[in-house]
């Protein structure tokens, strides 16, 4: 599962799938999304049939961040993740659209 073939595209890259499925993201993607490892990620299918992979935040990075968004007490903060999540979604969106 180690190997990986660059294609002639820069932005694509084949990588094995074990018999588990498991794949390895590639350095480069993986720098790009802020994934690190040991972590997760999160595919996601969008409407037109095209998969998403995005960076999951652990526990850890998440602490504090109802204070940082000067978030009120009474918002759930699976809510406030959520909202998150959203922003974050958009503003990588709209960097790999201008990448294009």
């Amino acid at each position: 599962m180690n190997k990986t073939e660059p294609s002639s595209n820069s932005e694509k890259e084949v990588v094995a799938v074990t018999k588990h499925g498991q794949a390895t993201i590639p350095k480069r993607f993986r720098e790009k999304l802020g994934i690190e490892a040991p972590g997760k990620v999160l595919f996601r299918e969008t409407e037109d049939g095209e998969v998403i992979v995005e960076q999951v935040r652990s526990p850890s990075e998440m602490r504090g961040f109802a204070a940082r968004s000067k978030a009120r007490t009474d918002t759930p903060a699976s809510e406030l993740l959520t909202e998150k999540r959203d922003q974050d979604r958009n503003e990588r969106d709209s960097q790999f659209s201008a990448e294009e």
